[in-house]
């Protein structure tokens, strides 16, 4: 499946929800099926920077395709990152590079945020790509 289909798949699931207190429910469903990082993940070499709460971030590369696994100390937090994690893992680290975030104003979620989780956002998202950009690099030797 390609980043845009899960994309659109995503778009399709928050529309079924009338209003934002459904979705933010859907989202916290969401974290808690989050697969559970390792321990030895979660170090401040792994916290993302810019997140109000903690947020734990960690990728490997298999198969020439990253997987993320990822983890928060705030359910909600939690459940903003599921969603990111579903959408990129198990993607190359160029069609990771190349994938737009449109997605995220379509499902709303930028708008309905604090402005301290929604740039919490932005730095789960920028750190995704660190890691798509040094593994392409890493791929490129």
């Amino acid at each position: 499946m390609t980043i845009k289909d899960i994309q659109e798949e995503l778009i399709d699931e928050f529309s079924m929800f009338d209003d934002w207190m459904q979705r933010y429910e859907y989202m916290i469903e969401l974290g808690k099926s989050l697969p559970l990082i390792n321990d030895e993940y979660k170090v401040d070499a792994n916290l993302i920077k810019g997140c109000q709460s903690k947020v734990w971030l960690h990728a490997k590369l298999n198969d020439n395709k990253v997987e993320y696994t990822a983890d928060s100390d705030a359910i909600i937090t939690k459940g903003i990152v599921s969603v990111l994690i579903r959408t990129f893992t198990n993607q190359t680290p160029e069609a990771i590079i190349a994938a737009d975030t449109d997605f995220i104003d379509e499902i709303g979620l930028k708008e309905h945020l604090s402005p301290t989780r929604a740039n919490g956002l932005v730095s789960m998202v920028k750190q995704i790509k660190m890691y798509a950009i040094a593994f392409k690099a890493q791929l490129a030797k």
